[in-house]
């Protein structure tokens, strides 16, 4: 999350770089390997997309329970293959991470409807024991806080389905050899656009409202300083 409203995430470094090595490195790595060495583009999109998948499948086995999270990875990577060997169209595969990030934003603006929206949640989940409390304050005390989390949220979602209607295009029009890359460019675009305006806008809004953050910590701004 954007410092500018709140938390200094406390994510571990080795479990983000993970991440960014089994769904974006290893995926494109093997794709443009694969084609280099002449495999087909169906095939190689399935043996990249394929990485995910396996983690999901490992996950499910090792802990003896299906997570939401991996069955919808396993249910979309099926239901894209199958579609993609019906038409003959490898670009069916390609649009497979739109309908994650499709499903990203939608659950997300669904939990404006609910006690606390997406961002509060998130937060609390990444911070330690001291930042939660101080968010559970901030969110009692101070109503345009509460706003700000609410606006963000919905930020992040319109954002996510943005992302998807891109990738769709690009999925559809663009060479197919060129998506692969531009699908990771432009998820490294879409975090840079919601962090940016989350730490600017999120600034400027604390700050109209007679607030100032430090962190996580919000502090109302002296009278004498609002005045000059």
């Amino acid at each position: 999350m954007a410092r500018s409203f709140g938390a200094q995430l406390s994510v571990r470094p080795a479990g983000l770089s993970r991440v960014l090595l089994v769904h974006l490195i290893v995926p494109l790595a093997l794709f443009y390997g694969l084609r280099w060495l002449g495999v087909n583009q169906i095939l190689a999109l399935l043996v990249g997309a394929a990485i995910p998948a396996t983690g999901a499948v490992r996950r499910i086995v090792t802990e003896r329970r299906a997570g939401g999270l991996d069955v919808f990875t396993l249910g979309t990577m099926g239901l894209t293959v199958a579609m993609s060997f019906v038409t003959g169209s490898p670009r069916l595969l390609l649009i497979r991470n739109g309908w994650g990030m499709a499903a990203i934003g939608v659950w997300m603006l669904c939990t404006l409807l609910f006690r606390r929206p997406f961002l509060y949640e998130a937060t609390r989940i990444v911070v330690d024991e001291d930042k939660r409390h101080t968010l559970e304050v901030n969110w009692e005390r101070y109503p345009a806080f509460r706003r700000l989390l609410w606006i963000c949220s919905a930020f992040w979602g319109l954002a996510c389905l943005a992302d998807t209607a891109v990738r769709v295009v690009m999925a559809m029009t663009l060479p197919i050899d060129l998506v692969p890359v531009l699908d990771d460019v432009l998820l490294a675009v879409t975090v840079l656009v919601i962090l940016s305006f989350q730490r600017f806008f999120g600034r400027a809004f604390l700050r109209r409202n007679g607030l100032r953050s430090r962190g996580l910590l919000i502090t109302p701004i002296p009278a004498t300083e609002q005045s000059a």
